[in-house]
């Protein structure tokens, strides 16, 4: 078997300490350099630290003062969309690959189960967001099979599950997985939104993807439904938690509905005639994380899984 990779994970949260928990117990080409975090009582430092891992609470700075940080390769970021910024100047001279999971949005979006290959000579990958990873797969199974004027997704997650994170980067969420239904998802226009969902007990994150689309005949809407069901499956060999809720609905569009309202500016050219609505639930695999922060999960899965493809690839280089 090859050498692993070294990575470091900056960011001791929830998230941070349940994607240590995922390179642990199940990366194949990932192994753990180093914990970064600016608290010293952190519980994912302690953990980290427990394990053996090199851990500093002195930021990036203590990320590259460690004796070991020449060995580290790939840099996790799971921060803020404001650290990351900074965290990314200070690595830029150290050849270092950084794979963000804040919405910070600096290198290009990665979604694994559209273009995990995409990029992976790039040096700065971001990860999108919690939302887009779960919806933004099916935007595209459903653009390659007919043209998409206008994708919209609710990503509704359990208020617990939204640490500090997450709520000081709600508008980054936004406009960055906006972004990434039109640039990655193949949507000419696409919106995002977000729903903290205060019930107790906490729900399993739920995600519904609406997309306006051009299938006028049976054949085309056959054809859609079968590419989401490819799709979800593609992304359950990676999130095993991620299924449908129910089959795929197509419907056509009322001839009085105001389609108009919803299509980019100047779009005089899209004229979709159906709605497909898919309906999605993540469950997470309580690595560290309960099970119905699929929300948390989905993220630390996919960014793991761009890191295994970005070691293996270096290692056949």
């Amino acid at each position: 078997m090859s050498k692993k990779t070294k990575v470091a994970i900056i960011g001791p949260g929830n998230i941070g300490t349940d994607l240590m928990f995922k390179v642990i117990r199940t990366s194949k080409h990932l192994e753990m350099g180093a914990m970064v975090g600016i608290d010293p009582e952190s519980d994912g430092l302690a953990r980290a630290e427990r394990l053996g891992i090199p851990t500093t609470a002195e930021g990036i700075d203590g990320l590259i003062a460690l004796p070991n940080f020449d060995e580290i390769d790939i840099v996790f970021d799971s921060t803020s969309a404001k650290a990351h910024v900074a965290n990314a100047e200070k690595l830029a001279p150290y050849n270092k690959v950084m794979i963000d999971l804040t919405p910070a949005a600096i290198g290009p979006y990665v979604v694994p189960a559209v273009n995990i290959d995409d990029h992976i000579e790039h040096t700065n990958v971001n990860m999108v967001t919690c939302g887009g990873q779960a919806t933004i797969p099916v935007v595209a199974a459903v653009s390659r099979i007919a043209p998409v004027a206008y994708a919209e997704i609710v990503a509704s997650i359990a208020s617990k599950s939204a640490g500090p994170g997450t709520r000081a980067n709600i508008d980054e969420f936004t406009e960055t997985t906006s972004a990434a239904i039109e640039s990655v998802g193949g949507a000419k226009n696409g919106k995002a939104i977000i729903i903290l969902n205060p019930a107790e007990p906490p729900l399993i994150m739920r995600d519904t993807v609406y997309a306006l689309v051009e299938a006028p005949d049976q054949d085309t809407q056959d054809r859609i439904r079968m590419s989401v069901e490819k799709m979800v499956e593609d992304v359950n060999s990676y999130v095993p938690g991620y299924r449908l809720k129910q089959k795929v609905q197509i419907d056509p569009i009322a001839e009085d509905t105001p389609v108009h309202t919803l299509l980019e500016e100047g779009d005089t050219e899209s004229a979709p005639t159906h709605q497909v609505s898919v309906f999605l639930e993540v469950e997470g695999a309580a690595h560290y994380l309960p099970a119905y922060a699929g929300n948390l999960d989905i993220m630390t899965a996919a960014a793991m899984a761009m890191g295994d493809r970005i070691a293996a690839h270096r290692a056949n280089q």
